[in-house]
């Protein structure tokens, strides 16, 4: 006998969200596909800062004082955290409209616009949008089927609308957004420190060794640092840089986007509605505000039911009971109780006997449908 029974399969949110991303641990890690650049973000890192503790690091907390390797380990864990946090996290991505809510825009849109004849290029799709006392323009994402909230913008490589959207840094694997650009400036400003210090101390260890064992003989002995020091040279300029960079558009309140379309700055001259006037405001809401929510709900639960076939066998004994009779022409189920020997009715919790149908009963007791069953004439005069 086979049995239909139904189970249901939990399947999380982040499995079925659009967009070019990568989960996991259950959706609480959000990165993008292309991760190969951010390895070797960790790789640089991880290997200046080995050969740093390693090496240098011994010989300058004897020679100098022990708050070195202390100082520089706290400005290493510091980087590894703002970087896995930038890395991992949502950057403020905005969900896509579901296809209900697609098709009322789309009949918005088609009211305030009218039909368009053919031949002709429709308007562009853009609402206005009011922020202290100045005009902003709302566009139309044609991927998310929304109007992306000021200052956000769809991201190619993600495919995703990000709110406040700054940059997409392959060297984190990860967008740059409202959610996470704390994290991102805090990174790289204690990358900056951390290979500031590491290069100086370098320069301070070949400088100490080369009073004892001479230049060319502490270059030949500690090949490590030189790898270190090369590594922190041409990483200086980059990562300083940036940091200063990004120092100043927070000082503005601006973001990358921004800046590179000239959103601000360009022929318009249209002041940053966004900025308060003062550096240190502009700061404290950049790096000091409320951290919004995550509005993608990955670890939300959609339930599937599968129904799957088993076969069970059921063995026919004294244990197990036989389903009811099939129903006669009234509408009603026909039940057979047996007599005991003695001619007392069984209680009802005994188990009934099972009953031959008519095929298996004998030929002069075989039943047509509608004839009712007549008792046998010494059964009726033992009753009597």
């Amino acid at each position: 006998m086979s049995v239909m029974v139904a189970r249901k399969k939990v399947v999380r949110k982040w499995e079925k969200l659009p967009g070019r991303n990568t989960f996991c641990c259950d959706g609480r890690i959000m990165m993008a596909r292309q991760k190969g650049i951010f390895y070797l973000t960790l790789f640089l890192i991880l290997g200046t800062c080995a050969l740093f503790f390693a090496f240098e690091c011994r010989y300058l907390a004897v020679q100098l004082s022990p708050a070195i390797p202390v100082f520089a380990a706290v400005l290493f864990l510091f980087a590894m955290a703002t970087l896995l946090r930038t890395s991992f996290s949502d950057p403020g991505v905005i969900p896509r409209a579901l296809p209900d809510e697609a098709a009322f825009i789309e009949m918005e849109i088609e009211a305030t616009n009218g039909t368009v004849p053919q031949g002709q290029r429709p308007p562009p799709r853009i609402k206005n949008f009011q922020i202290n006392n100045q005009i902003v323009k709302l566009k139309y994402c044609y991927t998310c089927k929304i109007f992306r909230p000021p200052r956000a913008s769809h991201c190619s490589i993600c495919d995703n609308c990000v709110e406040r959207f700054d940059h997409h840094c392959p060297w984190v694997g990860n967008c740059v957004g409202k959610r996470n650009y704390r994290y991102f400036y805090l990174f790289i400003l204690s990358l900056s420190l951390l290979t500031i210090y590491i290069f100086t101390f370098n320069i301070v260890y070949v400088a100490l060794k080369s009073l004892k064992i001479g230049f060319l003989n502490t270059l030949k002995e500690t090949p490590g640092t030189v790898l270190e020091v090369l590594i922190c040279f041409f990483t200086l300029w980059s990562v300083v840089g940036l940091t200063g960079f990004h120092t100043f558009l927070v000082a503005l309140n601006q973001t990358t986007n921004e800046d590179i379309k000239g959103s601000w700055t360009g022929k318009n001259r249209v002041q940053n509605p966004y900025s308060h006037g003062n550096i240190v405001k502009n700061c404290c809401e950049v790096l000091c505000g409320p951290l919004p929510p995550s509005v993608l709900d990955r670890r939300g639960i959609l339930q599937q039911e599968e129904s799957t076939a088993q076969e069970e066998s059921c063995p026919r004994g004294s244990s197990t009971q036989e389903p009811p009779a099939a129903k006669g022409p009234g509408g009603q189920a026909e039940e057979s109780s047996a007599q005991q020997k003695d001619g007392s009715i069984p209680h009802l919790s005994a188990v009934p006997a099972p009953s031959l149908s008519n095929a298996e009963m004998p030929e002069e007791k075989q039943l047509t449908s509608g004839e009712l069953p007549v008792p046998p004439q010494d059964a009726g005069q033992a009753e009597h």
